[in-house]
């Protein structure tokens, strides 16, 4: 399902550019692929809206690092790892100069043993699996990890005073494993206990047996956790919750998009992560508005003011390198430092290319998204990969 923004991104996206670009010397071309239909358009096409808005902004000023011409190559993957590898394929046959890869950890990961050893710095839009990284020395993360989430929500969990957690999962992604395992461990240490957990398939349409199995627990969990996204987020809170079942509920920065805040009394009181949120004078709102002015469209998801920090975080690597060398960019872009962000700074000096950034806590209120806090994941707690 797409999102209301996604749908009228449409003509933003493959359209003509915002702005003027200004004649430059040499072309800097960023292969992209984004799903313009699946699971993953859900996600990938805010991010690639607001990619390209301030890709348009960049070239407006003089180009990354004022000098290169920045032209996007961007290519509909269908939300298919498969064609996802195919087009790595094809970008690194066409050396390009930067790739960015679908806002999920695992076709990242995948385009990254064709990208990484073609020497191509290669960005994925959202993907948070903290492993995504480990294909290779030029794959980048550009979200806080699911380990950051985890440590943030998980401390946060132990603050209100639950004693208890179950844990929903499901194997078929590193995401909607691993993440809700990273928030068990942080729970654990803060003197909490993992009571138990559940298995799902992605795309599972009926979560009864799984929702019988937890309203016959007793005593029930002071907490469920999950990483689950859409489709599989949307049928299971709307199974617990038309069984009677009210055990508070947290998940990842996947509950961050106006479906799941559309959903109505089922979703009142769920907290959960994400990368921003737009605090009156800040870069994230200003974004927000000069998006909203060019595109008559709300950025009503953080997946749109992340997809403009890729591109902030690309002209910081060409203009820390001096050049547009994929070598030299991957280089730079390894050794920034609290780089300046809309939604967050950014730091990739000292991590494993997964950037350390801030993590937002929040909840859903009356279909709105209302900010707790904004903090630091402890690096003294946060999981390991």
């Amino acid at each position: 399902m797409m999102t209301k923004l996604t749908t009228k991104m449409a003509a933003v996206l493959l359209g003509t550019t915002l702005f003027a670009a200004p004649a430059l010397a040499e072309d800097f071309v960023i292969g992209v692929t984004a799903a313009q239909s699946g699971w993953l358009a859900t996600y990938d096409q805010p991010s690639y809206a607001g990619f390209k808005f301030c890709i348009d902004e960049i070239n407006a000023k003089g180009g990354l690092g004022g000098k290169y011409k920045a032209v996007i190559d961007v290519r509909d993957t269908r939300s298919d790892t498969a064609e996802a590898v195919k087009v790595a394929q094809e970008f690194a046959d066409k050396k390009v100069n930067f790739i960015v890869s679908p806002a999920d950890g695992d076709p990242t990961m995948a385009m990254g043993q064709i990208t990484s050893p073609a020497g191509i710095p290669t960005m994925t839009f959202a993907g948070t699996a903290p492993v995504l990284t480990s294909v290779g020395e030029f794959v980048f993360g550009s979200y806080p990890g699911d380990n950051q989430q985890a440590a943030v929500l998980g401390a946060y969990a132990a603050e209100l005073g639950y004693k208890t957690a179950w844990l929903l999962k499901s194997p078929d992604s590193s995401y909607t494993m691993k993440g809700p395992e990273y928030f068990g461990q942080v729970f654990e240490a803060k003197g909490g206990k993992v009571t138990g957990e559940g298995s799902y398939t992605l795309n599972q349409p009926d979560f009864s047996a799984i929702v019988t199995t937890i309203k016959a627990l007793d005593p029930q969990p002071d907490v469920i956790a999950t990483w689950a996204w859409e489709p599989d987020f949307p049928a299971f809170i709307k199974a617990l919750r038309g069984a009677g079942v009210t055990t508070p509920v947290m998940g990842a920065d996947v509950l961050d998009t106006p479906t799941v805040r559309g959903l109505g009394e089922v979703v009142n009181g769920i907290v959960h992560t994400s990368g921003g949120y737009p605090e009156p004078g800040s870069k994230h709102e200003d974004f927000n508005k000069r998006f909203k002015a060019a595109t008559g469209t709300e950025a009503d998801t953080n997946y749109v003011v992340n997809g403009c920090d890729i591109a902030l975080m690309i002209d910081a690597a060409v203009t820390a390198a001096g050049s547009s060398d994929p070598k030299a960019v991957r280089d730079a872009l390894a050794n920034l430092t609290d780089s300046p962000g809309n939604m967050s700074n950014f730091t990739f000096a000292g991590t494993d290319r997964m950037p350390l950034r801030a993590v937002v806590l929040a909840k859903i209120e009356n279909g709105q998204k209302t900010f707790l806090r904004r903090e630091l994941a402890d690096t003294a707690t946060m999981p390991k990969p």
